[in-house]
């Protein structure tokens, strides 16, 4: 498939977020600026290139979640998004506990 070296990245990073979890397109836009030895990626950048995603179920785009736990951006709509998240049994985690498992 052909893609820019950056929305590559991002999909990898898709690919490791676990089954029936999720991750916020700021803890992406972080691993991403860490593995270039940046110091801010933004994630705008980042739901960009996962709305770029052309294989959405093999690649898990709708694991990702606004910092605030919302259903934010999916291509399929977000009705489809919160379904698959029911189907995998997510827990949509609060902001405070995000930050708290980050500086863990």
């Amino acid at each position: 498939m052909h893609t820019t070296p950056f929305r590559r990245a991002v999909w990898e990073i898709l690919l490791t977020i676990p089954y029936g979890q999720t991750m916020t397109y700021g803890e992406i836009a972080e691993r991403i600026a860490v593995k270039k030895g940046i110091s801010h990626m933004s994630a705008q950048a980042v739901g960009g290139a996962v709305g770029h995603n052309p294989v959405s179920l093999i690649i898990p785009c709708h694991r990702v979640v606004g910092t605030d736990g919302s259903l934010t951006g999916y291509a399929g709509g977000i009705e489809k998004k919160r379904q698959l998240l029911t189907l995998e049994r997510a827990e949509l985690q609060k902001q405070e506990e995000r930050k708290w498992v980050r500086q863990v």
